[in-house]
């Protein structure tokens, strides 16, 4: 028994992990990998299998680890988004919900030939669209904010009103018990109001408690995130003991209200609990498919393969289009959301309990829903995996571009012909100071400014529409470099982060210097200050992007390789210089002399 669960362990955490790290380095849908590795390690090798090798805790263990996903998943709902996106939201939750319901059902019954019972609890399951798929999807994508923000408030609001519905779908069906002579109808809606009120003062009342606590330094850094984990399985537990699923309310609430209390220090807490999330969202996709039995999969027919290509194809388009008339979204953007709707966590596991609950009950093709719900979450995942970048690039809803993006922060003179000369070079660059007045050269000369604090709520919105891949901190200040680059690091990437070099050198010893933690990599050599690239700027030096010939030139200072890939390679203190391949271009820093002297049609020189 011991040795089998070290195996299913091993199989779940560092498969599922390498799973991640492999459709990271090929660019592909993670989900789509888990998936597989999850069918190859469970129905088809035999290595594991969860209900055998975890018994009976699989399912609450598996409702714990959702608890924590949709909790983080409400953490990443913030009201202020509704001002662009307020309309359509409500139109993908309020409206959205029933129609993909009914047509569902619908579907299930003259498509699927399922019982009007079973076919309602299939109907229930899959208006959900899963935040464990939607989350990762939309990190990768890069979607301008107002699309990103109808899938992820639909996924996040959906996912336990959907678990509620089934649940309440089944108590119709099954029967909820009550005192004779009661009511049936009464005494299911007050089973109902049970659950869904103290899911909701326990969703709100532990965000309020967390807030309260924390701005008064009630607890110690160290236990803010384990008082917010177990807040949060609190806020699930509790309410599923009223009712089933009542949780998932409780735990999405609780992340909901918490990050729309703006609590300092939460962006740290939530870096460490989207590392948690991934982790679990990686196991669960593997543990779930792997616990699939050949005999399920084998009830796979001709009606469940049509009722698949109808949920595509019919019911989530249909749903959204009549759920969307007249309102302020876009056709592009109609046509965008009604596609994208993969299912994930949610569906699968309410399915594994809604199935045999109808089939003991007596409901013919109950042992049906199981087989349904997991074929359309795998058409879903793969189909919409796929196709959401592309598709998105094609609506021009996407801000992904072949070029990789920089942030330049500090809008100096010479900064801003740093810019520009990127920017006529085809390099997507975007110049951030506070102050109006700096801007106006690289404004003038058409490149891309953002007049903002970039530590401040305003920048993070105004930069979210067109997120960077690279970021230069180049002000005078070397402490604010510092602090941009490390409060950036997380987000962009640590190797991708850089600053002008301190202007006293001892502050880069490896010893005694700012800790590179502290701080991002240095932009060019030790001796590329601020005042230095300003002194060389105001001697007549210019930035210029031209072939790898330039390299050649004496006086030409590299800065930066521009790769044909579209990806940027810094030159820096803190790593060994690249090579120089065929096809790459270069930012130089190179004297007007030197220009004059060694003429190219190649340069794109930047006048003075």
């Amino acid at each position: 028994m011991e040795q089998s669960v070290t195996t299913a362990v091993l199989c779940i955490v560092g498969g599922g992990i390498a799973a991640q790290v492999l459709a990271a380095r090929l660019r592909i849908p993670a989900i789509v990998l888990l998936l597989a590795l999850g069918f190859l390690v469970g129905p088809v090798l035999g290595w594991l299998h969860p209900s055998r090798d975890f018994g009976p805790n699989l399912r609450p263990l598996i409702g714990l680890a959702v608890a924590i996903v949709v909790f983080e998943g409400g953490l990443a709902l913030d009201f202020r988004e509704l001002r662009a996106a307020g309309e359509g939201v409500l139109r993908l939750t309020a409206f959205a919900l029933p129609i993909n319901f009914l047509l569902g059902t619908l579907a299930a019954h003259l498509i699927g030939g399922m019982m009007w019972g079973p076919a309602c609890v299939f109907g229930s399951i899959l208006v959900v669209t899963g935040p464990t798929v939607i989350l990762p999807l939309l990190r990768n994508a890069r979607l301008e904010r107002r699309s990103a923000a109808f899938l992820k408030w639909e996924a996040i609001i959906n996912d336990p009103v959907g678990a509620i519905l089934t649940a309440v779908v089944i108590e119709i069906l099954v029967g909820v018990p009550h005192p004779a002579g009661e009511d049936p109808a009464a005494a299911l809606m007050l089973h109902l109001a049970e659950g869904v009120v103290v899911a909701g003062v326990l969703g709100v009342g532990s965000a309020l408690l967390v807030a309260w606590a924390f701005r008064r330094d009630l607890i110690p850094e160290t236990l803010k995130t384990p008082v917010l984990l177990a807040l949060a399985l609190v806020a699930y537990v509790v309410p599923n003991l009223l009712m089933h699923e009542a949780g998932l309310i409780g735990a999405t609430l609780f992340g909901i209200a918490l990050a729309n209390r703006h609590v300092p220090g939460l962006t740290e807490l939530r870096r460490f609990k989207e590392a948690l999330v991934v982790l679990l969202v990686s196991c669960l996709f593997v543990v779930l498919t792997a616990d699939l039995d050949l005999a399920v999969l084998n009830k796979l027919s001709v009606p469940i393969l049509g009722l698949t290509a109808a949920i595509l194809f019919v019911v989530r388009p249909a749903a959204i289009w009549m759920a969307t008339l007249r309102s302020d979204l876009s056709l592009r953007e109609r046509l965008f959301v009604g596609w994208i709707g993969p299912r994930g966590i949610v569906a699968a596991a309410v399915a594994g309990l809604a199935g045999p609950r109808l089939s003991e009950a007596g409901y013919a093709g109950g042992d049906l829903i199981q087989p349904t719900v997991f074929a359309v979450i795998v058409a879903t995942v793969i189909a919409h995996g796929f196709s959401l970048g592309p598709l998105a690039r094609r609506l021009r809803l996407s801000t992904a571009a072949d070029t990789q993006r920089l942030a330049v922060i500090g809008a100096s003179p010479w900064a801003s012909d740093l810019v520009i000369a990127l920017d006529r070079a085809g390099v997507p660059v975007v110049l951030v100071d506070t102050y109006p007045g700096a801007l106006l050269t690289a404004r003038n000369a058409g490149v891309p400014t953002l007049q903002a604090e970039l530590l401040s709520r305003h920048a993070e919105e105004g930069l979210s529409d067109h997120p960077p891949d690279y970021l230069l901190a180049a002000t005078r200040d070397d402490l604010y470099n510092a602090l941009v680059c490390t409060r950036l690091a997380p987000e962009i990437g640590r190797e991708r982060v850089y600053q002008l070099a301190p202007s006293e050198t001892h502050l880069l010893h490896e010893d005694t210097g700012v800790s590179r933690d502290a701080r991002g990599k240095v932009f060019g050599d030790a001796d590329a200050t601020f005042d230095a690239l300003a002194g060389r700027h105001e001697a007549g030096w210019r930035f210029q992007v031209a072939a790898s010939e330039a390299a050649e030139q004496t006086d030409a200072i590299r800065l930066l390789t521009i790769r044909a890939d579209g990806s940027l390679d810094f030159v820096s203190v803190d790593h060994p210089a690249n090579d120089v391949a065929a096809g790459d271009r270069l930012l130089i820093l190179t004297s007007v002399h030197a220009a004059t002297a060694k003429p190219a049609a190649h340069m794109a020189t930047v006048p003075a």
